[in-house]
């Protein structure tokens, strides 16, 4: 009898917490995802960085034995100072030279990618106007980025989405949530095919260097806004329209990221994924809820009150009624002749 009174508590209480256990779970998931990123990541690249480090050990002690009359500590002092002005785009190489960080164009594209969250970093602000500029510049601009953006979105999504899924599912009598995922799926297609395989092939014949799983890497981590900076198009040398390729490029990010947020807002709009956020998502309070909150807390309130009211009462009706002293009563065979 205690064990099933016992099991129908705890029944009970996973009951009334079930979205506090969903999002638990969700947690640790996430931070497992986490953990699986990095054992994955490591195995991965480690030995591929050991093999650089051996690589360039290697080059640096067969170039000291080459020049002899250059100590290490000057061949390290100059390696510093150029991966310190590598660091903010600035290249000593000759085929470099050609190529201006801080132009037009370039800054435009460096804009953009800062209003964007996107940030490749392969250019910084030098100075300490430039960084300070910067802060302020980004301050400004990304909220209005983020009302920019949403605002597109929002015109953009009634004329690709919510108009083609009422159409069709009311012209040919389907389920709305079935047209939905299917409409979702044939625009996630048609958006992959225009922003990350079509673009991928025209940057790997542009780029020199790059191939076309390079070309898509480069895509991806732009349009995620992830920027890692690894690959940035235009800094080739001798580039071809070099400015012109930089508008483009800051065109194409900018158009790339509204489509992803209208692809995203659209699977968001799923009736499959709100049953799935629900689930993690803390209830709302109903209207009928908060109005029992209240009468209940109304209610205890007068309780209370009544309570207190007729304590005070009855302390008053002890204080006002005088004490009567009570005759005892002889009994009738004594001396009394009022009792004979």
């Amino acid at each position: 009898m205690l064990q099933s009174l016992t099991s129908n508590s705890c029944v009970r209480l996973i009951e009334s917490h079930k979205s506090t256990w969903y999002f638990l779970f969700l947690v640790l998931g996430y931070i497992l995802y986490l953990i699986f990123g990095a054992v994955v990541f490591s195995s991965v690249e480690l030995p591929y960085e050991d093999l650089l480090r051996q690589e360039l050990r290697t080059i640096k002690k067969q170039f000291l034995q080459e020049n002899q009359c250059l100590s290490e500590e000057r061949l390290e002092e100059f390696l510093e100072k150029a991966l310190e002005a590598s660091n903010y785009g600035v290249s000593i190489l000759n085929n470099a030279s050609a190529n201006w960080n801080w132009d037009f164009t370039s800054s435009l594209f460096f804009a953009s990618t800062v209003l964007s969250t996107t940030g490749y970093g392969h250019t910084a602000p030098l100075s300490d106007g430039g960084k300070a500029f910067c802060i302020v510049y980004s301050v400004i601009g990304i909220p209005f980025t983020l009302l920019f953006l949403t605002a597109v979105v929002q015109r953009i999504m009634v004329f690709s989405t919510r108009r083609p899924v009422m159409y069709v599912s009311t012209r040919w009598g389907l389920s709305k949530p079935l047209v939905a995922v299917v409409h979702a799926t044939l625009l996630a297609i048609l958006a992959a095919s225009c922003f990350f395989l079509i673009p991928a092939a025209i940057f790997s014949s542009l780029e020199e260097n790059w191939n076309f799983l390079e070309s898509i890497y480069f895509c991806f981590i732009s349009l995620s806004t992830i920027g890692l900076g690894d690959y940035v198009p235009g800094e080739s040398f001798n580039q071809r329209f070099r400015q012109l390729y930089k508008v483009g490029i800051t065109v194409y990010l900018l158009l790339g990221l509204v489509v992803m947020l209208v692809v995203l807002e659209t699977f968001c709009e799923l009736q499959q994924l709100k049953t799935l956020r629900k689930m993690f998502y803390l209830k709302k309070e109903k209207p009928q809820d908060r109005l029992a909150i209240l009468e209940h807390d109304h209610l205890s309130f007068t309780s209370v009150s009544h309570q207190t009211n007729s304590t005070s009462l009855k302390g008053d009706k002890t204080k006002d009624v005088p004490s009567v002293s009570v005759p005892v009563l002889a009994s009738p065979g004594g001396d009394d002749p009022m009792i004979n």
